[in-house]
């Protein structure tokens, strides 16, 4: 009996190969459900610890679990046979000690099946990003607007735009690619800035406000979709407005409910045919 191939996934070294190549397409995913939508369109699918926002209702990232990363994680790894699956190291797993960082991340890998871990952090994470790698634990970088660290940032404002930062920015991409990130996250920077870090390092960048000429680009599915719309920010380009599609359904979904049009007999199931009476003979 012959048995059919199963395509394989995207490797961290096929999307390391595409620095200055083919552009990266990425989006994040967190249910099977959407990830199953996905996995055929694009290379790479992160489970973000947005997902604090997006599917908890918190204001941050910051209260996301290691538990509920790896669930997450594995639902969309078991969802998918295309993309690489990489999965956010939640805020608290990782900045302790390397140590700290490996046990989370080997959790994560072990537990999820997924390609790679991210984590947050520049010249200060450059080495525990160290540290994974030469235990075989395959990290992706973000640097710039960096949201587990909001509250030391002062909010979520665009990064880069004076001369200390700038230089400060560039210093953490350069160190976490040396560390030996395979790629990295540069959110919400100046777009100057983002395109000189891009040239400057040897790994991929993928941008999310960052700019054209990193190797890739990211979006929030959420944001992308329409479904979140507590803010916008100047980075997100809606491709759709599913909120409005959802909110419409539901609300015509009502209408029939209340005036009582569904079900209709063709979302009902028959029971039984009842005998002839002997009176209708």
């Amino acid at each position: 009996m012959s048995v059919q191939a199963r395509p394989k996934r995207l490797s961290v070294t096929q999307v390391q190969a595409r620095k200055g190549g083919d552009k990266l397409v990425c989006l994040t995913a967190y249910t099977a459900s959407v990830a199953r939508q996905l996995d055929s369109e694009v290379d790479l699918l992160l489970v973000g610890d947005s997902l604090a926002m997006t599917v908890y209702g918190f204001d941050s990232t910051l209260p996301v679990s290691l538990d509920m990363m790896i669930a997450h994680g594995a639902a969309v790894v078991r969802s998918t046979g295309h993309a690489l699956i990489t999965v956010d190291l939640p805020f608290g797993s990782y900045q302790e000690s390397p140590e700290q960082a490996f046990r989370a991340a080997a959790r994560v890998l072990a537990e999820t099946g997924c390609g790679a871990v991210k984590l947050e952090g520049g010249e200060e994470m450059a080495e525990t990003v160290l540290f994974l790698t030469r235990r075989g634990v395959p990290v992706m970088g973000h640097v710039g607007l960096t949201p587990q660290a909001v509250n030391a940032l002062g909010g979520y404002r665009s990064r880069g735009h004076g001369q200390a930062e700038r230089d400060k920015i560039m210093r953490d991409g350069i160190a976490i690619a040396e560390a030996g990130a395979f790629s990295m996250v540069i959110e919400g920077t100046a777009e100057s800035l983002a395109r000189e870090l891009t040239a400057a390092v040897a790994v991929p960048t993928i941008g999310i406000g960052g700019s054209p000429a990193c190797d890739g680009q990211i979006l929030v599915i959420d944001d992308m979709l329409g479904l979140f719309t507590e803010f916008t920010p100047k980075f997100v380009k809606r491709y759709r407005q599913l909120g409005d599609e959802i909110r419409a359904a539901a609300r015509e979904y009502a209408e029939e409910v209340r005036d009582g049009r569904f079900p209709a007999p063709e979302h009902t199931y028959a029971g039984p045919r009842r005998p002839k009476s002997a009176a209708a003979e």
